[in-house]
This record gives C-alpha cells, structure tokens and sequence, in this order.
C-alpha cells in the first residue's frame, strides 16, 4: 500500500509562501498613566513629543490622586502612578502595587491664592489674614476636598498655620480636584481659590494674589512608581524620561519645581476642627 505524504505539494508551497512574508509588526507598546490632575497641562506636552512617541502608545488618565489611587486598589491596571502627595503613594505602595525600586520624587509645586483675572482683590498672605473681606459678603473660597484632595490637605494645613481655618471654614467649597477648584474661580463661581502654582501659570483666566509660605504646609511633592500591573521596558522607558532634563523643562515652563528637601511637618496654631 502506498503511503500518503505527510505534506502535500500544495500545502508544502503554502508554507514556503509564509516563511518568506516579512514579520507583521510587533503591536506598539501602551503604557497608561495614572496621574494627578494638576500635572495635565505639562504631562500632555511630554507625552505628544516625538521622544515620548518613540517609547510607544502612552496614554493618561488623570483625576486626584485619592479616587486614582483607589481604583489602583481595586485592580485598575495602570503601569505608572504619580500621585500629588506622598501620602496616597504610600497607600499604593503599602498595598504592593509598586515595583520595588522604582519610586521617586518627581517634581515640586507650590501653593498660590488666586482669583479672575478681571478681579481688583489684593491680599497678603500672613498670619491672620483677613481673607473673609476678600470674599465679599456670600463668596466661597475654593478649594480641592480637605480631607482627601492633596491640595485642599495642603490649604487646610496652609489656613491652620496662618491661624484663619476657623473663620473660612464655613466658606469653603470643596473640589474634587484641584482643577475643579480652579474651575470655580475661571467660571466666577468662588472670588478665591487655593490651587498649585503650576495650575495658575497653565490658566490664563485667573491670576495669582500670592503664594503661601512654605513652612506653612508640607513639602509639595510628587512621588512616581511603576506599578507591578504594568512593570515592563516601556514604563520604565517613560519613568526614566519625565526624569530627564527635556521633560523636567517642560515641567518648569508650567510653574512646577524640583522636588524639596525639606522634610518637616508645620505647626499649626490651631486645631483644624
């Protein structure tokens, strides 16, 4: 009995014809950011330069640095995390979702009272400043939430300092970002808010009053990490590239600072009830 080849003529053909085709592309690498809403304007920038489209497909995704750190508890399968404080990288990084070895300080802000552009209001931030005349007789002072929001934790702590909490707590309005709180004061709704430095620059509707002390509140910092949901050369490529001095212009153009030092906590002259 004759046997059948294994391959027929015609399959065998088949199989040449592939191995000559050129390779398909490998699908481009995807990196999704979570990031703090601030950081928009400039992470935007970094992200659409040519050097950044090198790396591959970097997408962002930005909200407060709490909501974007509890969908990272609850799965969200970021690749990098860059959080507005250190306190809800610590969340993160206590929850095992950073590659060991990978968190960093980014950059540094400040804090900065603002209002409209058009607005005639003049204040000085020191101890006991009257900011409720500053409001007028029903205006709000916005603010992202001062419990969770990292720079409405940073106002609170900046208020208690200057000894003025209590007399505008009940005038506050409380954001879920800090770029909500700055869309209070673009839209006319609040005649004050407190905002980074760097959301002022990036809005040309507002315009800075002045710029709380640093001892007033905690160093402003922005920790980075990759996270274990998406570790791979790709993240680590864009990690080392926000580090880098063409990214860390970018970042300065748009009112951020390298990261402080300083370490120490304010004292606060009140209870901040």
């Amino acid at each position: 009995m004759t046997m059948r080849p294994a391959l027929s003529r015609r399959t065998a053909s088949l199989l040449a014809l592939i191995l000559l085709l050129p390779a398909a592309p490998l699908r481009a690498a995807e990196v999704l950011v979570f990031a703090a809403a601030s950081l928009k304007p400039a992470l935007d920038t970094i992200i659409a330069a040519p050097e950044t489209q090198a790396i591959g497909t970097i997408r962002a995704s930005y909200a407060a640095s709490s909501q974007l750190a509890r969908q990272i508890e609850h799965g969200a399968p970021a690749a990098i995390f860059i959080s507005a404080d250190q306190d809800w990288m610590d969340h993160v990084e206590a929850l095992g979702a950073v590659a060991a070895g990978t968190r960093v300080n980014l950059i540094g802000n400040a804090l900065v009272l603002v209002a409209p552009a058009a607005s005639e209001a003049r204040v000085a931030l020191a101890p006991g400043v009257d900011l409720i005349s500053a409001l007028g007789a029903s205006g709000r002072l916005a603010i992202g939430e001062p419990n969770s929001v990292p720079a409405g934790k940073y106002a609170k702590a900046a208020l208690i300092s200057l000894g003025v909490w209590d007399a505008v707590s009940r005038r506050i309005v409380a954001a879920e970002s800090v770029r909500a709180a700055l869309t209070f004061v673009v839209r006319g709704e609040a005649p004050l808010g407190i905002v980074y430095r760097s959301d002022a620059v990036s809005e040309p509707a507002v315009r800075i009053l002045d710029t709380f002390p640093d001892v007033t509140h905690a160093p402003i910092v922005y920790p980075m990490a990759v996270l274990e949901s998406g570790d791979g050369a790709p993240a680590r490529a864009f990690v080392a590239l926000l580090r880098g001095p063409a990214a860390q212009a970018v970042f300065e153009r748009y009112g951020f600072g390298t990261a402080p030092s300083r370490t120490a906590t304010p004292v606060a002259t009140q209870t901040g009830r």
